[in-house]
C-alpha cells in the first residue's frame, strides 16, 4: 500500500461520487498558478464536508483557513441562498484569490472572507455578537490549533458540528517526542479533546491522493 495506490484509488472515487464541475477545477488552477501550496481537501473530502453540513442543515458556517477557497465552495453551496460563510485567512494574497473563485462560482454573495491571524479574528467574531455558527471547518496553521478549537466551540451552539482536518500528520502524532511543531499543536489539541465535556468527539485515520492523515469531528454538547 502506497500513497500512488491511494491516489488511484481517489481518482476512481472521483469518478464516481465526482461531477465535473467548472468552479471548483477553476479553483484548483488558480491555486496552482499562484504556486500556493498543494495542500487544499481532495474532492471527496470537500464533497464529505458538504454532505455533512446540508445533513445538518447548516445556514452558518465557519471556516478557519481560506487559501484559495476550493473547500469554502463545497460549504458555500450547502446552505440555502440565505446562508452564510465566513472563512478567515491570514494570507491577504490567498484571500483575494479565494474572493476570485467565489465570484466565478456565483457564491460572493454567500461568502465572506475575513484576512487577519485567526487568534485576532476570532475574538472580534465573539465580539459582535453573531448568531451562533451551525458548521466549522478548520483547516489552519496547527500550531494553535487548541486555541482555534476553543474558538469555535465558544462561537457554536448545541449540536453544531466541527470538523478538524490534518490531526494524525503520516502518523507522527503518535510521537510524543516530536520538536515539530504542527505535531506538537495537533497533541495539545487532542489531549483537550480527551478530557473536552463540552463536545462529543471521534478521529479518524485517512489514506488519499494527499497522503496519509485524518479528521476529527466533534458535536457540540
Amino acid at each position: 500500500m502506497n500513497e500512488e495506490l491511494w491516489a488511484k484509488v481517489d481518482d476512481y472515487i472521483n469518478e464516481i461520487a465526482i461531477a465535473p464541475d467548472a468552479a471548483l477545477e477553476a479553483a484548483s488552477a488558480a491555486a496552482a498558478r499562484a504556486q500556493l501550496p498543494p495542500i487544499s481537501v481532495t474532492p471527496a473530502h470537500g464533497k464529505l464536508l458538504h454532505l455533512l453540513a446540508r445533513a445538518q442543515g447548516a445556514k452558518r458556517i465557519l471556516e478557519i483557513g481560506t487559501l484559495a477557497g476550493y473547500s469554502t465552495i463545497w460549504l458555500a453551496r450547502a446552505v440555502l441562498p440565505a446562508g452564510h460563510v465566513i472563512s478567515l485567512e491570514s494570507n491577504e494574497m490567498h484571500a483575494q484569490i479565494a474572493r476570485e473563485n467565489m465570484l466565478r462560482a456565483g457564491l460572493s454573495g454567500r461568502v465572506e472572507i475575513r484576512v487577519g491571524a485567526a487568534l485576532d479574528t476570532l475574538p472580534r467574531l465573539a465580539a459582535e455578537k453573531q448568531l451562533p455558527f451551525d458548521f466549522t471547518f478548520i483547516d489552519a496553521d496547527r500550531t494553535y490549533l487548541p486555541e482555534y478549537f476553543d474558538w469555535a466551540v465558544k462561537l457554536s451552539h448545541p449540536g453544531s458540528v466541527i470538523i478538524v482536518d490534518n490531526v494524525v500528520r503520516k502518523g507522527a502524532v503518535i510521537d510524543s517526542a516530536s520538536e515539530d511543531v504542527n505535531v506538537k499543536g495537533v497533541r495539545r489539541f487532542n489531549e483537550r479533546l480527551k478530557t473536552d465535556a463540552r463536545v462529543s468527539a471521534t478521529m479518524v485515520q485517512t489514506v488519499s491522493a494527499k497522503g496519509y492523515d485524518g479528521f476529527a469531528m466533534a458535536l457540540v454538547r
